[in-house]
């Protein structure tokens, strides 16, 4: 696990500033202390920070072939790079090393970019062909690792976060009202926008391709989820799905270092631990909790599961004090706003998790893939609904508009009354609708289209007709909301405490398998995460199978920021200086405050957006007062 950047200049053939290249790769230097490295000739300059997990003392970067025809920066993890060395030695080439940064390099050479089909696990890489002098910079399919980049004046500027490309620039990026507007609605910001206008972020499984003077951004990743020719039974369906998830944990279990688990009260988290009890025992196991008063609060659950499993239980317990005190670096290290609530608890763990291991199991993925959410039941019975008589489903409507706050029950049967598929989606998904989000902007800077989510996933759309209703939601999860907001800030808050977050359940052969899967294996008679649970059922006690679900910080953060009292959230919607009313209109952001306190709406989650997008505005003001009052790139090279 490590941090990557570079600059070429691939229009006019000149050379980098070495400097330059220093500075992006200092700027990264929470996601690797052990280690740094640079390549630079003439127009390319690759920088490089390592957190050493495997092959502690030969897998150094920039690593090269014998000839130093190709030279690869690399972040992540590649789980199969064992069966890819004896495959590529079977070809001839021979290996230097025991790091699998060493199988992209002699894969490039056999493969060209079509190693990336090869590689299973997580990355962010950049590959520099000498002799073709072509730059290809790819992010991997499930967008577990990310890629920032910047093209301007014929330069391409790139990084595993978005600091290394500020590093090189000499002013602040506006921000993009498009960004704003969609990280209101999404609690995120989609591939291939950022919140700054000029830069961007690879989407999961694309890549740069940088040749003749020329830069393109195209899909490696080209998997199409289509159906079981022949109907698998429920029974084959659960022992394949075993077999996967064995198989990926003992691939991920591979490092160097200790390893542990972020463990929750559910089951994923747990049938994970059962999973990694089969190659050991005694494995630290970290939660957070907030103390009795709260639902959400799963330390006693969790540690009633590690006790059953044989774990060494960390109880992180964590208060409102310390949370607020901690917010601004919470938001600093994102980098990006993101509001989900379990930032907060997620940037916790990890710091007291790496205290004792460098690697960490996350149980992420069986919600969204075989649909663990609320939204998931409406989107699998949808078709129910719009079958019923337009008259009754009115009168339904109608009557659930009155209720007060519901928020999530109003806007689902709003949304799934919606006949286009991806609008209908699209709906689900968000919070509030395009029009509130729009009428929060000042006139000069509402997105108008340019804010809606299925302007940037309309690649999508054909894939999606190979599946049902469920897939082919789910696929705009796993393409979109996975890897740029989940995925990405469990990469952010992890590598700030020099710690690397892995995702077995995400392991490429899982997503695949589940993704051909069809509705009823996922959802059946209203039990979500079915075969998931089958499987569960095989190595988990009824104790922790039978547990309910509870979200990760989902009402916590809500109570802290007591709208009716002072406090954080409070000040930075009626500080008439708050930064968002550059771009934001004061008068309609309190009301969105005046209906929560008056129980008219539910709007914490839209609220919360809000001070989180206020916080990294300051965030940001400070950072470039300090950043750009320095020398700047172009200062150093005088």
């Amino acid at each position: 696990m490590c941090g990557i950047c570079g600059q070429l200049n691939f229009a006019k053939d000149e050379p980098v500033n070495p400097e330059v290249i220093r500075l992006m790769s200092r700027s990264m230097l929470h996601r690797g202390p052990d280690d740094t490295g640079e390549f630079i000739s003439g127009p390319i300059g690759l920088g490089f920070r390592r957190l050493s997990i495997i092959d502690l003392s030969g897998g150094r970067q920039p690593m090269t072939d014998e000839d130093r025809s190709v030279q690869v920066v690399f972040n992540g993890e590649i789980y199969n790079f064992k069966e890819l060395r004896k495959e590529l030695e079977k070809c001839g080439y021979k290996f230097r090393t025991r790091s699998d940064t060493e199988v992209i390099v002699h894969g490039y050479r056999e493969w060209g970019t079509d190693v990336f089909n090869h590689l299973n696990g997580m990355f962010g890489i950049a590959i520099w062909d000498v002799k073709r002098k072509r730059l290809v910079v790819a992010r991997d399919p499930m967008g577990v690792k990310l890629i920032y980049y910047q093209i301007e004046n014929g330069q391409l500027t790139f990084g595993s976060e978005i600091r290394p490309v500020l590093a090189a620039k000499e002013s602040m990026p506006e921000i993009s009202p498009a960004a704003v507007a969609l990280f209101l609605r999404f609690r995120y910001t989609p591939s291939p926008l950022t919140i700054f206008q000029d830069i961007k972020k690879l989407a999961a499984g694309t890549m740069l391709v940088v040749e003749n003077g020329k830069c393109r951004e195209e899909r490696w990743y080209k998997f199409t989820p289509s159906p079981f020719p022949n109907r698998i039974s429920d029974s084959e369906a659960a022992e394949e799905l075993l077999s996967l998830y064995r198989k990926a944990v003992r691939r991920h279990l591979s490092a160097d270092v200790p390893v542990g688990i972020l463990l929750s009260g559910g089951m994923d988290s747990a049938l994970l631990l059962a999973l990694m009890n089969e190659h050991g025992r005694n494995w630290p196991a970290y939660t957070v909790g907030y103390g009795k008063k709260f639902a959400d609060d799963e330390l006693q659950a969790a540690a009633q599961t590690a006790l059953r499993l044989g774990a060494r239980h960390v109880a992180v317990k964590l208060d409102q004090h310390e949370f607020e005190k901690s917010f601004p670096k919470i938001v600093e290290s994102l980098e990006e706003p993101v509001a989900t609530s379990s930032i907060v608890p997620m940037y916790f763990v990890c710091r007291r998790a790496r205290q004792d291991v460098k690697v960490a199991f996350l149980g992420q993925g069986p919600d969204e893939l075989f649909g663990g959410y609320n939204r998931h039941i409406g989107v699998r019975y949808g078709n129910w609904w719009r079958g019923l008589p337009q008259t009754v489903r009115a009168r339904v409507s109608a009557a659930i508009q009155r209720l007060p706050r519901n928020e999530t029950l109003k806007r689902g049967v709003r949304s799934l009354g919606i006949e286009d598929r991806f609008e209908r989606y699209e709906s689900i998904f968000s919070l509030h609708s395009a029009e509130t989000v729009n009428g929060l902007f000042r006139p000069q800077f509402c997105p108008n289209g340019d804010g809606e989510l299925s302007h940037y996933l309309d690649p999508l759309l054909p894939q999606m007709e190979q599946t049902d209703e469920l897939g082919g939601f789910q696929l705009l999860e796993l393409r979109s909301s996975l890897p740029d907001e989940l995925l990405m800030y469990a990469d952010k808050l992890s590598m700030a405490h020099n710690l690397e977050a892995r995702v077995p359940y995400l392991d490429r052969s899982v997503v695949e398998f589940v993704q051909r899967l069809g509705a009823n294996h996922k959802i059946r008679y209203g039990i979500r995460k079915w075969l998931h649970r089958r499987v569960c059922l095989k190595l988990l006690p009824p104790s922790i199978l039978f547990r309910k679900k509870r979200g990760f910080a989902v009402n916590v953060v809500d109570d802290w920021f007591n709208l009716r009292a002072k406090g954080m959230l409070s000040e930075f919607l009626l500080d008439e200086n708050s930064l968002m009313y550059e771009q934001l209109k004061p008068e309609p952001v309190r009301k969105l405050l005046e209906d929560h306190h008056a129980r008219r709406q539910d709007n914490h989650k839209l609220l919360f957006s809000l001070v989180m997008f206020e916080q990294w505005l300051r965030g940001m003001r400070s950072q470039q007062k300090d950043h750009f009052s320095a020398a700047s790139p172009a200062e150093v090279v005088a």
